[in-house]
């Protein structure tokens, strides 16, 4: 084989896995966009019913904004870490993408740990999804957006199995980049509900 018959090759191999990155990224954005919708259905749900306490608590009797500040601060150490990871997929340096990917696995699973703990307490003192409407609200925004967030870990430690199997291969690599954007999308998510649901909460 000549070496133009070898160049030709690799770039057709080349352009085949950039369109097939490309269709992968694209059907996952119009998956996120679909996500977009249903998060902004549960936000108009908390914005109508968060007033309805029905003589129950309200978010600033029950928030603990220090609190939640620590899980916001996890997740968004989580979303630097994972750009981190992604960083070191395209220096192809398996290493340092099974550290990152590592560091923001556990960052991921002390935010679930404390949002738990936080929906625990809660219901502990009767102040569960049945007591009003405005909890109900609560527990179905938060409680969706933690589901997100433990899919994502589930998904993160199957791809850490992945790269240490198969090494960091385009396919892989697609996956990792795809996550990328579900992680960062729930970071911003999770802005918004810090902001509408803990921040305005407590004023």
């Amino acid at each position: 084989m000549t070496a133009h018959s070898v160049n030709h090759h690799d770039d057709h191999h080349h352009d085949h896995e950039a369109e097939a990155t490309s269709k992968v990224l694209f059907g996952f954005w119009v998956y996120i966009m679909s996500d977009c919708i249903l998060f902004s259905c549960l936000f108009a749900s908390y914005a109508v019913l968060h007033t309805h306490v029905f003589g129950g608590p309200t978010g600033k009797e029950l928030f603990d904004l220090n609190y939640v500040m620590v899980e916001t601060f996890l997740l968004l150490i989580s979303s630097f870490t994972y750009g981190l990871a992604m960083l070191a997929v395209n220096k192809g340096k398996k290493c340092q993408v099974m550290g990152w990917l590592l560091v923001t696995f556990l960052l991921g699973v002390g935010f679930i740990a404390m949002e738990i703990n936080e929906f625990h307490h809660l219901i502990a003192e009767g102040n569960g999804p049945s007591r009003s409407a405005f909890l109900s609200s609560f527990f179905a925004l938060v409680g969706t957006h933690g589901l997100h967030v433990t899919s994502g870990l589930i998904w993160m430690s199957l791809l850490m199995i992945q790269v240490v199997k198969f090494g960091l291969t385009p396919m892989v690599n697609r996956k990792l980049a795809c996550l990328s954007l579900f992680w960062h999308f729930l970071d911003i998510v999770w802005i918004f509900v810090f902001t509408v649901v803990y921040l305005i909460g407590v004023m």
